[in-house]
């Protein structure tokens, strides 16, 4: 077959889908990857065929981050207005990117942009969560909602009002477009009923989240999506250096997260290390993260695979991206969530509830004093023996070979 894939966000929205395309590369199939044009270089890393999509997606994270926070209603908000920017030119680049596709997978932001592109082509089209979405789990609600649970029938509840929150919200945004660019498509936006009509793919461990709801036939929970590190892969001298002349140091990092006080937030979490007598790796990411430390105790690095640096590390700060969570999961160490945005709560809960590091700290209740508090239960023996079983118990899972197969039979 040849696939075409259809994503859109930041590296973690993105960096699964090159596992996927590799997996299906190796099946035998042919794959394009249409994604925002930043990720060019990571598609090229790995020779797959990239289409690049327009708009701003540092400003769509700090956007997130600073205006939107923990509050459903503004991260609608801020999804909306940085859509509607752009839909029209994205849904164009989204068309030219499937012409001559025999399957389109596509993710949560185009959900509705995918299925109405495999309509006009004829084509299966198959949906990818990387987060409990569409599909009504009676253990927790929605990610959207704040609480841990609200009993099974309330939980069930939060999901299918998600859903229907989410398809109204695509069909009223698509009538709106139409109204001014007739030639977009069809009078009325197809739903795809996911899970139902067509295949759900929910691209995370079941041992992290639970099975697959009942009623939803076409739904498969794969295991996470890992991209190994390119075996010949060296890291910067300096890193090498670091980690060549001390203990393990904790990594911290906030991915594409760009928080107004990242200065701040850095200060106070080396000064509650060093603390407690940790070195650390600052992943600077989009927010330039731990820019002008100083110390021979700390090293802030661009980039380095995840997969090569957290089995390398002591333990693991980060955002609770869904990418970063099943990074830090599967490298077997401990870690503690600071989130800021959309799913990252949730992911943040489900570690703590396996038992591999402290309930997450969120961002705005970052504090010297609460992160002091916690840091003891990162270095507790107990919550590294489960961190390791945690981890190997991930590796044994073959989350994109599961989702080639389903992809297959679609």
């Amino acid at each position: 077959m040849h696939v075409s894939i259809l994503t859109y966000g930041s590296r973690g929205d993105v960096q699964p889908f090159i596992a996927l395309s590799v997996g299906l590369r190796r099946a035998g199939h042919t794959v394009t990857l249409a994604a925002p044009a930043p990720f060019a270089p990571l598609a090229a890393a790995h020779s797959l065929a990239f289409a690049p999509l327009p708009g701003d997606v540092v400003a769509f994270s700090r956007a997130l981050a600073e205006r939107a926070g923990r509050n459903p209603f503004a991260q609608a908000r801020v999804m909306g207005a940085h859509t509607c920017a752009i839909a029209v030119e994205v849904l164009g680049c989204l068309r030219a990117a499937v012409q001559g596709a025999d399957c389109i997978v596509h993710t949560f932001v185009t959900t509705s942009a995918g299925h109405l592109l495999a309509a006009e082509l004829g084509v299966p089209d198959v949906s990818v969560q990387l987060f409990p979405f569409f599909a009504p789990y009676a253990t927790f609600p929605n990610v959207t909602v704040p609480a841990p649970s609200l009993g099974p029938t309330l939980n069930q509840l939060t999901h299918h009002l998600a859903t229907q929150l989410f398809a109204q919200s695509s069909r009223l945004l698509y009538a709106w477009l139409r109204r001014r660019h007739p030639a977009i498509g069809p009078t009325r936006l197809p739903w795809p009923a996911l899970g139902v009509r067509t295949p759900l793919l929910l691209a995370y461990s079941p041992l992290v989240v639970g099975p697959t709801p009942a009623g939803l036939p076409l739904a498969h929970t794969t295991g996470f999506w890992a991209l190994d590190a390119p075996a010949d892969y060296q890291p910067p001298p300096a890193l090498a250096a670091f980690l060549a002349v001390g203990p393990p140091p904790v990594s911290v990092g906030f991915g594409s997260m760009v928080p107004h006080d990242a200065p701040r937030m850095a200060a106070t979490i080396l000064g509650a290390l060093r603390g407690a007598g940790q070195r650390v790796v600052f992943q600077r990411g989009w927010a330039g993260l731990g820019d002008g430390a100083r110390g021979n105790d700390v090293l802030a690095i661009d980039e380095a695979p995840h997969a090569w640096l957290f089995p390398r590390m002591a333990a693991v700060i980060h955002h609770g991206g869904a990418g970063t969570t099943a990074a830090a999961l599967r490298a077997g160490v401990p870690s503690l969530t600071v989130p800021f945005t959309a799913d990252q709560p949730f992911w943040g809960r489900r570690a703590h509830r396996l038992g591999v590091g402290p309930s997450p700290i969120p961002a705005h209740a970052l504090t010297a004093a609460a992160l002091a508090a916690v840091l003891p239960l990162l270095a507790d023996p107990t919550t590294r023996r489960r961190a390791a079983a945690v981890g190997t118990a991930l590796r044994a899972e073959d989350g994109v070979g599961v989702a080639v197969r389903a992809i297959e039979a679609s």
